[in-house]
């Protein structure tokens, strides 16, 4: 499996199955600290999440659900489950895609911005801060009040833009 590099943008090679035993860990010690539990359920729905670097829908989680189950999983229990776990900083929805990354920074509170390829939808996080000050910058001297912030940016991350130059005419 590969994750992206956050220095050069690059999907680097990396062991996918610590990287989803890492943010499950965290999960534990943030839920014990902020005094919530993470059920069985929040606990497997954050895994399907972290399974790939690509954003899941609600529907393709609970169809994952499902499959490892055996039984039908209802769209309310996972929505809650998402629910949840985005309130505690878990995962992040990716508004245009109507669909949920995990967060690889949850012990901190952040603002998120995404770069999302159209090809392979591989979503990577970044944190910028100058980008949030000149975001609220702009919005101050607009006479703005922000709410809620989502930056989106979707192109063709590096990998993709390689295939696509070796593909012959």
């Amino acid at each position: 499996m590969s994750r992206f590099d956050k220095q050069t943008l690059l999907l680097t090679p990396h062991d996918h199955g610590q990287c989803i035993e890492d943010a499950l860990e965290r999960a534990d010690e943030l839920c014990k600290k902020s005094g919530v539990k993470l059920t069985e359920l929040r606990r497997q729905v954050l895994e399907l999440v972290w399974q790939s670097h690509k954003p899941l829908g609600a529907y393709d989680i609970l169809a994952l659900l499902s499959d490892q189950s055996g039984k039908k999983a209802a769209p309310p229990t996972v929505y809650r489950a998402l629910d949840f776990l985005q309130e505690q900083g878990l995962v992040h929805r990716i508004s245009s895609l109507n669909a949920f990354i995990g967060c690889p920074m949850p012990e901190h509170q952040h603002r998120s911005y995404f770069l999302i390829c159209r090809n392979c939808a591989i979503a990577m996080e970044i944190n910028s801060n100058t980008l949030a000050k000149e975001l609220n910058l702009f919005a101050q001297q607009a006479g703005f009040t922000v709410e809620n912030e989502t930056v989106e940016v979707v192109g063709l991350c590096p990998n993709c833009q390689e295939e696509q130059s070796n593909v012959p005419d």
